[in-house]
C-alpha cells in the first residue's frame, strides 16, 4: 500500500492542499493530513480543516511527503523545526519530498535543493538559494518533485501519482477528471 503525508499549517493554499489530497486518493493512495497543530486549521482563504492527525503523533515515514504553499502557511511550515527535520529526514532516506507553491522554500532552508533543478511560485526564485530554477508547471529531480501554484496543483497530483504508482493509473485519473 503506498502512503503520501501532505502537511497542513495555518494559512494554507486550500486548492493544492485538497487538490492533491483528492487525486491522490482517487488514484488510491492512502494519504494522511497531518496538521501542525490538532483541530480545525485555516487557510488562505478562510476555509476551515480538520487534519487526519496531528504530526507529532505521526512515527512512521510514508512514501511521500508534500508541502503545500499558501501564505501563510509556507512560511508556518518553514518555521517548524520538525518540519525542517522532516524534509531532511524523508530526503535523506531516498522517500519522495514534494512541494508547491512558494513550499519549495522549505525545502531550501532544509537544505535539500542544492545544485537540484526545482520550480517555485514566480517572484520567490531568489527563496530557493543555491537551486537550479526552472520556470516550468511541475519541475522533477530525482524524488523532489515542486510545482509553482494553484494552477498548477492537478498537473502537481498527477506527477505524484505517476511517481508512486505508474502512467497508466496516472492517465486513468487524468482522464476521469477530464483534465486536457
Amino acid at each position: 500500500m503506498v502512503k503520501a503525508m501532505v502537511l497542513m499549517a495555518e494559512g494554507f493554499e486550500e486548492i493544492e492542499l485538497t487538490g492533491v489530497v483528492d487525486i491522490l486518493r482517487r488514484g488510491e493512495i492512502t494519504v494522511t493530513i497531518a496538521g501542525l497543530k490538532d483541530g480545525l486549521i485555516t487557510g488562505s482563504r478562510g476555509i476551515k480543516i480538520q487534519p487526519d492527525a496531528p504530526l507529532d503523533s505521526i512515527k512512521e515515514l510514508y512514501d511521500i511527503l508534500i508541502l503545500p504553499g499558501g501564505s501563510p502557511g509556507y512560511v508556518n511550515l518553514g518555521k517548524d523545526k520538525n518540519v525542517i527535520d522532516l524534509v531532511k529526514k524523508y530526503h535523506t532516506e531516498g522517500k519522495f519530498v514534494a512541494a508547491i507553491c512558494a513550499a519549495p522554500s522549505v525545502l531550501a532552508k532544509a537544505g535539500i535543493l542544492s545544485g537540484k533543478k526545482a520550480t517555485i511560485f514566480r517572484g520567490m526564485e531568489t527563496e530557493l538559494k543555491d537551486a537550479k530554477y526552472v520556470d516550468e508547471p511541475v519541475v522533477e529531480d530525482g524524488k523532489i518533485i515542486t510545482s509553482q501554484g494553484p494552477g498548477t496543483a492537478i498537473e502537481f497530483a498527477l506527477t505524484i501519482l505517476k511517481r508512486l504508482t505508474n502512467e497508466k493509473k496516472a492517465q486513468e485519473i487524468k482522464e476521469r477528471l477530464i483534465y486536457r
